[in-house]
């Protein structure tokens, strides 16, 4: 799995405590979120798909697609995260290209993953 460590220092992080919500499947969305410390469950339809570690983003779709968000974000035992608004996108992506290329490598491996799983193939 691809890291992202781009934002371990953030003077941004927040901190969440245990079954905090990022965001709820279905909602609109505008940001994406970078996980600098613990964990957070993504679920769809109820179901746990991923679980989000150090290194790791969720809600990168938001920021290149409009639609409804497609999983729930749920916060674990406790966890620091960085928000990440499109301005913050757009500029990371052109002074670190770098950065882009690990967002679609992360996006690839997710879809991968989510197509194994509706085809039965693989346990979460």
């Amino acid at each position: 799995m691809v890291e992202i460590n781009i934002f371990r220092h953030s003077t941004e992080a927040q901190v969440l405590q245990a079954g905090e919500m990022l965001f709820r499947e279905g909602d609109h969305g505008d940001d994406m979120f970078a996980v600098v410390e613990g964990e957070v469950e993504l679920t769809h339809n109820g179901r746990v798909v991923e679980t989000v570690g150090p290194g790791g983003i969720l809600g990168e779709l938001a920021l290149i697609d409009p639609g409804p968000r497609s999983a729930t974000a749920t916060v674990g035992d406790s966890a620091r995260v960085v928000r990440v608004d499109a301005r913050h996108f757009t500029y990371l992506v052109q002074e670190h290209p770098t950065f882009a290329l690990q967002v679609m490598k992360i996006m690839t491996e997710r879809l991968r993953r989510t197509g194994r799983l509706l085809d039965g193939d693989e346990q979460t």
